[in-house]
């Protein structure tokens, strides 16, 4: 599981930082989450390709977290692209994106499909044979959700030495690795523990994108193995943070405490401050695993 940091500072893009997104690979899936302003000069900079981008999920409509999406949805169609694209966000982000185009006279080439969310619950909004993804309801002025992207449990490994040894057919390889156990010719019953070994843990990743300070969503995120959690500002600003609907870097190392994930990444910091150090001095008094995003950063769990 890689996650790169394509953007990760709060409202105004400046030159030297970028607002918020970022690229989850997982089981060979590559998702982006969040669009701000710059999207895709990040994406060259980091050289990911274009054509492996086919599902787009979408926190909120905010600016800094969506404006790059039009960009990015236009230059696949300059690109000649004939791939189906997916976009998972808010009611309103089809209506948004469809003016854009129609109005510019520049519709795509490809399929286009959105997923609009409105539920205040979590719901599974994707998922296919090696992952899921789910939506984290999430408190801030409009309707924001987090996304939390779960690997699915592999097949078991086959133990080679064992299968050799009982001289087992190849044709049975499959069952093996899908957990049964294998009658012999003899009649013997070699249970399925004894031909393999257990899968790799599966991974589990949590986007929490702008919000409040909420207790409500530690039993959705409960045990990850990585939690990006915002901390826009400092505990200095404590009162800001909560008028304006955003987390500290000590609330986010509170959520990630209180919810036993193994790892806190800390991101959309307020461009106020000089040293963003700063954020991972004051989560560190909470919980001791932080990383800190910034711009190009690229973190392999």
């Amino acid at each position: 599981m890689k996650l790169t940091i394509l953007g990760c500072y709060a409202a105004t893009p400046r030159t030297f930082t970028n607002p918020t997104s970022q690229i989850l690979e997982i089981k060979n899936r590559l998702f982006l989450i969040d669009c701000g302003e710059g999207t895709q000069v990040q994406l060259r900079k980091n050289k990911i390709r274009f054509s492996k981008i086919n599902h787009i999920f979408i926190s909120h409509l905010h600016g800094d977290h969506f404006f790059g999406l039009i960009g990015l949805v236009s230059t696949f169609t300059l690109l000649n692209r004939n791939t189906d694209l997916h976009i998972y966000g808010p009611k309103g982000i089809k209506e948004i994106i469809k003016l854009q185009l129609r109005l510019a006279n520049s519709w795509t080439n490809y399929g286009l499909y959105f997923h609009e969310l409105e539920s205040n619950e979590s719901e599974i909004i994707f998922e296919d044979e090696k992952v899921i993804v789910k939506t984290i309801p999430l408190q801030h002025r409009i309707y924001t959700n987090g996304f939390l992207f779960e690997e699915k449990i592999d097949a078991r490994k086959l133990n080679t030495d064992a299968v050799q040894n009982y001289e087992i057919d190849k044709c049975y390889f499959q069952n093996i690795k899908n957990g049964k156990d294998i009658t012999l010719d003899d009649g013997r019953i070699i249970g399925n523990e004894e031909l393999t070994f257990d899968p790799a843990p599966p991974k589990r990743y949590a986007f929490c994108s702008d919000t409040a300070y909420n207790e409500a969503i530690i039993p959705i995120i409960n045990g990850v193995d990585v939690l990006y959690h915002e901390s826009t500002f400092l505990e200095s600003e404590e009162t800001l943070a909560g008028k304006t609907m955003h987390s500290t870097a000590k609330e986010a190392a509170t959520i990630a405490l209180k919810a036993n994930v193994k790892q806190l990444v800390l991101g959309h910091y307020s461009t106020r401050y000089e040293n963003i150090s700063l954020f991972k001095e004051e989560a560190e008094t909470i919980f001791p695993e932080v990383l800190l995003a910034d711009d190009g950063r690229s973190f392999d769990f």
